[in-house]
C-alpha cells in the first residue's frame, strides 16, 4: 500500500511539472497573442475609421462603401485571430479540414443570408436602384439610405426605417421613381357640360404654370378623359422633377381647385364624387 501511494504521488506529482513546465513556456505566448489580439482589433478600428474619414468618402459610391467596409472589416479582424492562434502555437493549417467542415455548416445554416450577401452583390453590379434614389420594395415607398451586405434599408416619407433582406429586393418588382428626370402627377375634374372646356383648360393651366415646382417641358397635360352621365371627366396631368412629387401632388390640387372658383367655374357631382372635390 505504501508502495502504490508512492507512485501516484510520483506520478501526479511528474504530471504537475510537466503542467507547470508548459505553462512557463507556453505563458509568453499567450501574453503576446492577447496583446496583439487587443492591438490588432484596436488598429483595425483606427484603420476603419481611416476608411471612412478619407478614403471611402472621395474613392467610392455611397451604395459600395458600406458593403466593402464590412468586408473589409471582417476580413482584417479574421486576419489579426488567425495571427494571435498562431502565436500561441496552434498551426492554422492544421485546422484547415475542420474550418472547411465548419464553413460548410454555417453555409448550410445560413443559406438565406448567403442568398442576400450575393443579392447585394448583384444589386451593387447592376445598380436597379442607388443610395438616395425613391423606389418602392415589396410595397415600402421611400428613399434608399444604405445598401448594406445583407439588406437594403428605405426610409419611408412617414420617417419609418424598413430594413429590406437584399434577396427580397432584388427578387420582387423594384419601381424607381427616381430613375427618370420627370413624373408625371394624375388627378381628374368633373365638370358639368354646361362649362366651356376651352375656358377651363386655359384657367388650369395657367394656376399648374404658375404652381412651383411644376416643369414647363413636358407642358402639363388637360384632356377631356370620359364623358358622364352627369359631366365631363378631366385629365390634369402636370409634370414635376423626382423629388417633388408629392410636394406638386398635393400644392398642384389646390391651386387648380382656387383658381376655378375665383373664376366661378363649378364642378358636377359624378358617380359618388362631392361637388368641388377633384377626383383621384
Amino acid at each position: 500500500m505504501p508502495d502504490n501511494s508512492t507512485s501516484i504521488y510520483k506520478n501526479l506529482e511528474s504530471k504537475f511539472d510537466t503542467f507547470l513546465t508548459d505553462a512557463i513556456a507556453y505563458t509568453p505566448r499567450l501574453i503576446l497573442a492577447v496583446l496583439v489580439f487587443w492591438l490588432g482589433f484596436k488598429l483595425v478600428k483606427k484603420l476603419m475609421r481611416i476608411y471612412d474619414d478619407r478614403f471611402a468618402t472621395k474613392k467610392l459610391s455611397e451604395e459600395i462603401r458600406p458593403f466593402f467596409g464590412n468586408m473589409l472589416n471582417f476580413g482584417m479582424k479574421l486576419i489579426v485571430i488567425l495571427t494571435a492562434v498562431n502565436l500561441i502555437g496552434v498551426k492554422t493549417s492544421s485546422f484547415a479540414a475542420l474550418i472547411a467542415a465548419v464553413g460548410f455548416a454555417i453555409g448550410m445554416a445560413l443559406q438565406g443570408s448567403l442568398g442576400n450577401l450575393a443579392a447585394g452583390v448583384m444589386i451593387l453590379i447592376f445598380k436597379p436602384f442607388r443610395v438616395g434614389d425613391t423606389v418602392i420594395i415589396h410595397g415600402n415607398e421611400g428613399q434608399v439610405s444604405q445598401i448594406d451586405t445583407f439588406n437594403t434599408i428605405v426610409l419611408t416619407y412617414d420617417n419609418k426605417k424598413v430594413i429590406i433582406p437584399n434577396g427580397m429586393a432584388i427578387g420582387e418588382i423594384i419601381t424607381n421613381v427616381s430613375d427618370k428626370p420627370y413624373l408625371r402627377v394624375d388627378m381628374h375634374i368633373n365638370l358639368p357640360y354646361s362649362e366651356s372646356f376651352d375656358k377651363v383648360k386655359s384657367i388650369i393651366y395657367k394656376a399648374l404654370m404658375e404652381t412651383e415646382h411644376v416643369i414647363s417641358t413636358p407642358e402639363p397635360f388637360i384632356g377631356i378623359d370620359n364623358f358622364e352621365s352627369h359631366g365631363i371627366r378631366v385629365a390634369v396631368y402636370p409634370f414635376c422633377k423626382p423629388e417633388h412629387y408629392w410636394i406638386i401632388y398635393y400644392t398642384a390640387k389646390e391651386n387648380v381647385k382656387k383658381a376655378l372658383g375665383e373664376n366661378g367655374i363649378k364642378m358636377a357631382y359624378i358617380e359618388g364624387v362631392a361637388f368641388g372635390e377633384i377626383a383621384e
